[in-house]
């Protein structure tokens, strides 16, 4: 499939960056100040529901993700009756988020991606938010297209089709890469290809929502290095010439 494929745009939250070890640890940190005991990865993914819910919810969608982090963990703080103070509450809604970490293999498999296809982040997170976590990740995105900058949030089939016009190609030029299955069926029902990254510990200890990718996927990989090997595999080097 990637003889045809000019740009790969990639999902970013989950995908490329480990949000579920990010809010846990800020929430123990700030926890153990207080000495609250809770079971915070379990708290962590409630967090990410409730962001995500409030990004969802067309009619009453926050400015953008910083926003919506910064409602849920409100939210998450009266739920539990958690004696956390606004710096802390920011701390974990903002500080922790723009220097959440990547999967482990990123950093050097998108430089080899890049050797191929132009490596896009195509996210509903916040531009600040791609831009502080590459700066904190050392990676370098060929281009950033943030729904905060559209006038439609993913999975709205008018995302992917606006991304493919910013980037000056056809829909079927491009492929998502994302380890969601909402994320791909919808941008493959307007032509995109599709790759499903699989990221069993993207919740930590719960199950994925959707652990297993779609059939109609063009391919499945376990990590960006699968995606780096058949690239490779489709564009082999040329032959040196014969002396």
């Amino acid at each position: 499939m990637f003889h045809a494929i000019k740009a790969l745009t990639f999902d970013t939250g989950g995908t490329i960056l480990d949000w579920h070890s990010g809010f846990r640890n800020a929430l123990q940190t700030v926890g153990d100040r207080h000495g609250v005991t809770q079971d915070w990865a379990s708290l962590a993914n409630e967090l990410r529901r409730f962001s995500i819910a409030r990004m969802r919810d067309a009619a009453n969608r926050p400015d953008n993700f910083d926003v919506a982090h910064a409602e849920a963990v409100e939210d998450l703080v009266d739920k539990y009756a958690l004696p956390f103070g606004p710096d802390e509450k920011r701390q974990i809604a903002y500080d922790a988020v723009h220097r959440f970490r990547c999967w482990p293999e990123v950093p050097g498999a998108l430089p080899q991606l890049k050797s191929h296809f132009s490596c896009v982040s195509l996210t509903i997170l916040s531009y600040r938010i791609v831009m502080d976590t590459a700066r904190a990740n050392k990676l370098n995105w060929d281009a950033i297209l943030s729904c905060e900058g559209m006038a439609s949030y993913k999975p709205d089939p008018e995302v992917y089709l606006t991304a493919a016009r910013f980037l000056q190609l056809d829909p079927s030029e491009c492929c998502m890469v994302a380890a969601h299955n909402f994320d791909l069926d919808a941008a493959r029902s307007v032509g995109f290809r599709t790759a499903f990254v699989r990221r069993p510990q993207e919740w930590g200890h719960q199950a994925p929502p959707d652990p297993e990718p779609n059939p109609l996927c063009d391919i499945v990989v376990h990590g960006l290095d699968d995606l780096v090997n058949a690239a490779e595999a489709a564009h082999p080097p040329s032959a040196a010439p014969v002396p």
